[in-house]
C-alpha cells in the first residue's frame, strides 16, 4: 500500500501510463493529467509502422546501449526488463514475437489494440484522467498548476512530459523553462535517432534519394555498426545513423566513414579488377557489384579514381561529410533532459523533494530497436515505485 494517498502524473506518454499503473497498482490514489485530448499520442505514432516493445539482446548488451548513468540502468532494467515487458504485454492479451536484430513485437502490429486494453486496465485500477490539462508549474507544497484549469494539491508528484521530438503530440519540451525556475539544471534537447544532411550536389541528389544501402560498416568517430542506409533528398537516415547520434554530436566536423564492401579485403577487391586500367567506378559496378548509389556518392566525393587501389581503399573507408542533424520537430527522439546531477537515486528532484522525474525528460538517449521503449516503461515504473514508499 502506497504511504501516498494521492498522486498526480503529468504526461500521458508510455512513461506517465506505466508510473500510474504501477502507483496505482501499489494501493495510490493516481490522477494522470495530459495536455492532449487523449493519452498516448506519440505512442500511437512510434506504432504506425509496428510497434517496438523491446529488444532481446542479452541483458548487458541491452545495458550498454543507454547513455547516462550505467549503475542506474543496471539496476533499473533489472526491475523491468525485456522478459517482464513481453510479460506484461501477455497480461494484456498481446502475444509478441521475436523479429530481425532481436526487434520484439506485438503480434498484430499496431499499438492502437494495446493502447485501449491498457487505458482500461488504468481505469479499472481507479486511475483517474484529467485530459486538457497543459501544466504550468508546481509549488514547493506540491500544487500543481494548469493552464486554463483549476490547480491541485498532491502527496507526490511523477513528471513524465516527455522530450521535444514530434511536438504535435505534446512532447514539445515546453516543460523546461518551468523547471529551470527552481534551479534545476536541464542539458540542452537535441535531436537524437534522426537523420543528418549531407551537402548532395543536385546531381547527386537525384541520383540516390529515396534508394538504400544495404550491408554496410558504418563508423563515427571511435564508434562503429552495421546495417542499413537510406539516402534522401536532404542527406542520410537509417538505423545505422540512429546508433551513431551520440558520436556525431560529440565530432567537431561529424562525418560517417562507410565500409561499402565489409566482407572483402582491399587486396581481394583489387584482385578483381584484373586487368582493368580504366573507367574504374563503371568496372567497380560489374565487378565488385558495388550498388549505384555507392558509386555516385564516391564519384561525388571520393573521385575521379586513376587505379583500383586506391578506389579499393575508398570503398573500404569513404568519408561523407554531414552539415547537421535534422531538426528535433521530426526526430524519432530527443537527447538532453534533466541533469542526473539534480536527481537522486529515487528520480527524485533534489531541489523539489516529493516531486519524480522518469522517461525521455530524463537526460538519456538510446537507439531505436526497443530500447527507447524500454527505458521509458522502466523509469516511469522506477519513479512510481520510489513515489510509493518516500
Amino acid at each position: 500500500m502506497s504511504n501516498f494517498k494521492n498522486i498526480a502524473i503529468i504526461g500521458g506518454g508510455p512513461a506517465g501510463l506505466r508510473a500510474a499503473e504501477v502507483a496505482a497498482s501499489a494501493g495510490a490514489a493516481v490522477t494522470l493529467y495530459d495536455a492532449k485530448r487523449s493519452v498516448g499520442r506519440k505512442f500511437l505514432v512510434a506504432g504506425k509502422s509496428g510497434l517496438n516493445l523491446t529488444n532481446d539482446a542479452d541483458f548487458d548488451a541491452f545495458v550498454s546501449r543507454y547513455s547516462g548513468d550505467s549503475a542506474f540502468w543496471r539496476s533499473c532494467l533489472a526491475g523491468f526488463d525485456a522478459t517482464a515487458m513481453r510479460e506484461w504485454a501477455a497480461g494484456l492479451g498481446v502475444d509478441t514475437f521475436v523479429a530481425s536484430g532481436g526487434k520484439v513485437f506485438p503480434v498484430m502490429k499496431k499499438a492502437a489494440p494495446l493502447l485501449r486494453r491498457w487505458v482500461e486496465r488504468l481505469r479499472g485500477l481507479g486511475v483517474r484522467f484529467a485530459v486538457n490539462h497543459r501544466w504550468t508549474g508546481i509549488d514547493a507544497g506540491l500544487r500543481v498548476h494548469f493552464e486554463a484549469q483549476p490547480s491541485a494539491q498532491h502527496d507526490a508528484v511523477i513528471l513524465a512530459l516527455g522530450g521535444a521530438s514530434w511536438p504535435d503530440t505534446g512532447s514539445d519540451g515546453g516543460w523546461v523553462p518551468l523547471l529551470e525556475k527552481h534551479g534545476i539544471r536541464i542539458a540542452p534537447l537535441r535531436s537524437a535517432n534522426c537523420g543528418w544532411e549531407v551537402a548532395w550536389t543536385d546531381e547527386t541528389r537525384a541520383a540516390v534519394q529515396g534508394l538504400p544501402l544495404h550491408n554496410l560498416r558504418v563508423r563515427a568517430g571511435d564508434t562503429t555498426t552495421h546495417g542499413e542506409l537510406m539516402l534522401t533528398r536532404y542527406g542520410i537516415e537509417g538505423t545505422c545513423i540512429y546508433q551513431l547520434g551520440r558520436a556525431l554530436r560529440a565530432m567537431p566536423a561529424p562525418a560517417l566513414t562507410i565500409d561499402f564492401k565489409p566482407t572483402f579485403t582491399v587486396e581481394k577487391l583489387v584482385a578483381k579488377m584484373e586487368s582493368a586500367r580504366r573507367n574504374f567506378l563503371a568496372e567497380a559496378r560489374l565487378r565488385w557489384k558495388l550498388p549505384e548509389p555507392a558509386c555516385t556518392i564516391l564519384a561525388q566525393f571520393h573521385g575521379p579514381f586513376s587505379d583500383a587501389e586506391t578506389l579499393a581503399r575508398t570503398v573500404k573507408e569513404c568519408r561523407i561529410p554531414l552539415t547537421q542533424p535534422r531538426p528535433i520537430a521530426e526526430a524519432i527522439s530527443s537527447a538532453g533532459g534533466v541533469c542526473w546531477s539534480e536527481l537522486d537515486d529515487a528520480l527524485t528532484l533534489r531541489k523539489l523533494p516529493g516531486v519524480f522525474c522518469c522517461g525521455e525528460m530524463l537526460d538519456w538517449e538510446a537507439p531505436t530497436g526497443g530500447f527507447l521503449l524500454q527505458g521509458c516503461f522502466a523509469t516511469g515504473g522506477w519513479a512510481a515505485r520510489s513515489a510509493c514508499v518516500d
